[in-house]
Protein backbone atom coordinates (compact mmCIF):
# COMPACT_ATOMS: atom_id res chain seq x y z
CA UNK A 1 0.00 0.00 0.00
CA UNK A 2 1.43 3.36 -1.13
CA UNK A 3 1.93 5.80 2.01
CA UNK A 4 2.01 9.17 1.23
CA UNK A 5 3.61 12.43 3.69
CA UNK A 6 1.02 13.95 5.87
CA UNK A 7 1.84 16.85 5.86
CA UNK A 8 4.10 19.39 4.12
CA UNK A 9 4.86 21.74 6.28
CA UNK A 10 8.10 23.23 6.37
CA UNK A 11 9.35 20.96 4.04
CA UNK A 12 10.64 21.80 0.62
CA UNK A 13 8.99 19.29 -2.53
CA UNK A 14 12.64 17.74 -2.99
CA UNK A 15 12.15 16.72 0.53
CA UNK A 16 8.70 15.74 0.58
CA UNK A 17 9.59 13.34 -2.42
CA UNK A 18 11.97 12.09 0.11
CA UNK A 19 10.25 11.17 2.57
CA UNK A 20 7.60 9.48 0.46
CA UNK A 21 10.24 7.35 -1.32
CA UNK A 22 11.36 6.19 1.91
CA UNK A 23 7.90 5.45 3.46
CA UNK A 24 7.62 2.85 0.13
CA UNK A 25 10.92 1.88 -0.33
CA UNK A 26 10.90 -1.78 0.50
CA UNK A 27 14.63 -2.19 0.89
CA UNK A 28 14.11 0.39 3.85
CA UNK A 29 11.68 -1.76 5.62
CA UNK A 30 14.06 -4.64 5.31
CA UNK A 31 16.50 -2.94 6.90
CA UNK A 32 14.73 -1.63 9.85
CA UNK A 33 13.65 -5.37 10.03
CA UNK A 34 17.10 -6.73 9.82
CA UNK A 35 18.73 -4.22 12.18
CA UNK A 36 20.96 -2.68 9.14
CA UNK A 37 21.82 0.95 9.61
CA UNK A 38 21.02 1.70 5.99
CA UNK A 39 19.56 0.24 2.93
CA UNK A 40 22.50 0.27 1.17
CA UNK A 41 23.23 -2.79 3.05
CA UNK A 42 21.66 -4.63 0.50
CA UNK A 43 23.91 -3.49 -2.48
CA UNK A 44 26.90 -5.03 -1.11
CA UNK A 45 24.69 -8.00 0.47
CA UNK A 46 23.71 -8.39 -3.75
CA UNK A 47 27.37 -7.91 -5.18
CA UNK A 48 28.54 -10.75 -2.31
CA UNK A 49 25.94 -12.74 -3.87
CA UNK A 50 26.87 -12.42 -7.42
CA UNK A 51 30.57 -11.95 -6.68
CA UNK A 52 31.45 -13.70 -3.67
CA UNK A 53 33.07 -10.42 -2.57
CA UNK A 54 33.65 -11.38 1.11
CA UNK A 55 34.71 -14.93 0.83
CA UNK A 56 37.29 -15.41 2.84
CA UNK A 57 38.96 -11.88 3.46
CA UNK A 58 40.85 -10.81 5.82
CA UNK A 59 41.02 -7.30 6.33
CA UNK A 60 38.56 -4.63 4.62
CA UNK A 61 38.87 -1.27 4.71
CA UNK A 62 35.22 0.97 4.14
CA UNK A 63 35.76 4.05 2.60
CA UNK A 64 32.93 6.78 3.35
CA UNK A 65 31.62 4.12 6.31
CA UNK A 66 28.90 6.36 7.81
CA UNK A 67 26.54 5.32 8.76
CA UNK A 68 28.04 2.08 8.89
CA UNK A 69 25.57 -0.34 6.58
CA UNK A 70 28.68 -1.95 4.55
CA UNK A 71 30.89 -2.97 7.87
CA UNK A 72 27.79 -4.43 9.12
CA UNK A 73 27.88 -6.72 6.22
CA UNK A 74 31.29 -7.52 6.52
CA UNK A 75 30.80 -8.15 10.00
CA UNK A 76 28.34 -10.61 9.85
CA UNK A 77 29.26 -12.53 6.90
CA UNK A 78 33.38 -12.43 7.40
CA UNK A 79 33.21 -12.09 11.60
CA UNK A 80 36.81 -12.79 11.42
CA UNK A 81 37.63 -10.30 9.05
CA UNK A 82 39.52 -7.13 10.46
CA UNK A 83 37.47 -3.93 9.19
CA UNK A 84 38.68 -0.09 9.24
CA UNK A 85 36.45 2.67 8.41
CA UNK A 86 36.72 6.39 7.81
CA UNK A 87 34.31 9.14 7.08
CA UNK A 88 34.14 13.20 7.57
CA UNK A 89 30.44 12.43 9.69
CA UNK A 90 30.45 10.87 12.96
CA UNK A 91 29.76 7.05 12.88
CA UNK A 92 28.22 5.14 15.89
CA UNK A 93 30.40 2.30 16.90
CA UNK A 94 30.23 -1.31 15.60
CA UNK A 95 31.49 -4.29 17.07
CA UNK A 96 35.19 -5.60 15.42
CA UNK A 97 35.10 -2.39 13.69
CA UNK A 98 37.92 0.74 13.81
CA UNK A 99 36.72 3.79 12.97
CA UNK A 100 38.35 6.95 12.20
CA UNK A 101 36.58 10.21 11.93
CA UNK A 102 38.27 12.37 9.44
CA UNK A 103 38.79 13.39 5.80
CA UNK A 104 40.22 10.70 3.92
CA UNK A 105 41.96 13.15 1.32
CA UNK A 106 43.83 13.85 4.75
CA UNK A 107 47.71 12.73 3.62
CA UNK A 108 48.13 10.65 6.81
CA UNK A 109 44.77 8.61 6.31
CA UNK A 110 45.81 5.53 4.11
CA UNK A 111 48.62 5.00 6.72
CA UNK A 112 45.96 5.37 9.35
CA UNK A 113 43.57 2.82 7.53
CA UNK A 114 46.57 0.21 7.51
CA UNK A 115 47.58 0.95 10.92
CA UNK A 116 44.16 0.35 11.82
CA UNK A 117 44.00 -3.27 9.92
CA UNK A 118 47.59 -4.23 10.93
CA UNK A 119 48.83 -4.47 7.66
CA UNK A 120 47.26 -4.46 4.03
CA UNK A 121 43.55 -5.15 2.79
CA UNK A 122 42.30 -7.39 0.63
CA UNK A 123 39.04 -5.38 0.24
CA UNK A 124 38.71 -1.79 -0.46
CA UNK A 125 34.98 -0.85 -0.53
CA UNK A 126 34.08 2.66 -0.97
CA UNK A 127 30.64 4.62 -0.97
CA UNK A 128 32.15 7.69 -0.85
CA UNK A 129 29.82 10.56 -2.67
CA UNK A 130 30.88 14.25 -2.76
CA UNK A 131 28.69 16.69 -1.12
CA UNK A 132 25.91 18.40 -4.05
CA UNK A 133 26.05 21.54 -5.00
CA UNK A 134 23.46 21.08 -7.88
CA UNK A 135 25.41 21.71 -10.57
CA UNK A 136 25.13 18.30 -12.19
CA UNK A 137 28.82 18.20 -14.17
CA UNK A 138 30.77 19.72 -10.66
CA UNK A 139 29.12 16.98 -8.88
CA UNK A 140 30.04 14.24 -11.37
CA UNK A 141 33.58 15.32 -11.04
CA UNK A 142 33.79 15.75 -7.24
CA UNK A 143 32.40 12.31 -7.15
CA UNK A 144 34.71 10.64 -9.56
CA UNK A 145 37.21 12.52 -7.66
CA UNK A 146 36.67 10.66 -5.12
CA UNK A 147 36.68 7.52 -6.75
CA UNK A 148 39.88 7.88 -8.18
CA UNK A 149 41.32 8.43 -5.30
CA UNK A 150 40.01 5.35 -3.42
CA UNK A 151 41.65 3.58 -6.90
CA UNK A 152 44.84 5.14 -6.03
CA UNK A 153 44.50 3.60 -2.30
CA UNK A 154 43.73 0.14 -3.76
CA UNK A 155 46.30 0.10 -6.27
CA UNK A 156 49.01 0.99 -3.71
CA UNK A 157 47.61 -1.29 -0.85
CA UNK A 158 45.84 -4.16 -2.04
CA UNK A 159 47.48 -7.60 -1.13
CA UNK A 160 47.36 -9.65 -4.27
CA UNK A 161 44.32 -11.02 -5.06
CA UNK A 162 42.29 -7.95 -3.32
CA UNK A 163 38.93 -6.81 -4.32
CA UNK A 164 38.28 -2.57 -4.99
CA UNK A 165 34.40 -1.96 -4.69
CA UNK A 166 33.44 1.67 -5.31
CA UNK A 167 30.16 3.61 -6.14
CA UNK A 168 30.21 5.70 -9.48
CA UNK A 169 27.19 7.90 -10.91
CA UNK A 170 24.85 6.82 -13.48
CA UNK A 171 26.69 8.79 -15.80
CA UNK A 172 29.05 5.70 -15.26
CA UNK A 173 33.33 5.35 -15.24
CA UNK A 174 34.33 8.35 -18.03
CA UNK A 175 37.16 6.75 -20.27
CA UNK A 176 39.61 8.35 -18.54
CA UNK A 177 38.80 6.59 -15.16
CA UNK A 178 38.49 3.46 -17.50
CA UNK A 179 41.86 3.63 -19.11
CA UNK A 180 43.33 3.94 -15.39
CA UNK A 181 41.56 0.76 -14.42
CA UNK A 182 42.89 -0.89 -17.20
CA UNK A 183 46.47 -0.42 -16.63
CA UNK A 184 45.83 -2.03 -13.25
CA UNK A 185 43.68 -4.54 -13.37
CA UNK A 186 42.96 -7.06 -15.96
CA UNK A 187 39.14 -6.73 -15.93
CA UNK A 188 36.39 -4.40 -15.77
CA UNK A 189 32.71 -5.50 -15.54
CA UNK A 190 29.59 -3.30 -14.79
CA UNK A 191 26.77 -4.18 -12.35
CA UNK A 192 24.10 -2.51 -10.77
CA UNK A 193 22.35 -4.48 -7.78
CA UNK A 194 18.93 -4.72 -7.87
CA UNK A 195 19.03 -2.40 -4.59
CA UNK A 196 20.62 0.53 -6.19
CA UNK A 197 17.85 0.47 -8.67
CA UNK A 198 15.93 3.55 -6.94
CA UNK A 199 18.32 5.78 -7.33
CA UNK A 200 19.02 6.02 -11.09
CA UNK A 201 22.23 8.45 -10.50
CA UNK A 202 23.96 5.57 -8.61
CA UNK A 203 25.71 2.46 -9.55
CA UNK A 204 27.91 0.09 -7.94
CA UNK A 205 31.40 -0.89 -8.59
CA UNK A 206 33.74 -3.89 -7.80
CA UNK A 207 37.21 -4.77 -9.23
CA UNK A 208 38.74 -8.24 -8.04
CA UNK A 209 42.69 -7.61 -8.34
CA UNK A 210 46.08 -10.42 -8.40
CA UNK A 211 49.44 -9.76 -8.26
CA UNK A 212 52.28 -11.54 -10.52
CA UNK A 213 56.18 -11.17 -10.69
CA UNK A 214 56.12 -8.06 -8.66
CA UNK A 215 53.30 -6.54 -10.63
CA UNK A 216 49.86 -5.92 -10.24
CA UNK A 217 47.48 -7.33 -12.90
CA UNK A 218 43.55 -7.79 -11.76
CA UNK A 219 40.50 -8.77 -12.23
CA UNK A 220 37.91 -6.10 -11.66
CA UNK A 221 34.64 -5.33 -12.12
CA UNK A 222 32.59 -1.99 -12.01
CA UNK A 223 29.30 -0.96 -11.92
CA UNK A 224 28.15 2.35 -13.21
CA UNK A 225 24.83 1.93 -15.72
CA UNK A 226 23.21 -1.20 -14.23
CA UNK A 227 24.97 -3.22 -17.62
CA UNK A 228 26.84 -6.12 -16.70
CA UNK A 229 29.54 -6.58 -19.37
CA UNK A 230 33.33 -7.12 -19.26
CA UNK A 231 35.35 -4.49 -21.02
CA UNK A 232 37.52 -7.44 -22.64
Amino acid sequence: MHQRVRTARGRSVSSNRWLERQLNDPYVRRAKADNYRSRAAYKLLELDERFGLLKGVKAVVDLGIAPGGWSQVVSRRAPAAKVAGIDLLPTDPIDGVTILQMDFMDDDAPARLQEALGGAPDLILSDMAANTVGHARTDHLRTMGLVEAGLQFACQTLRPGGAFVAKVLAGGADSELVAQLKRHFATVKHAKPPAAARNRRNGMSSRRASRAAGRRCSRARVSTRGGFSPCR
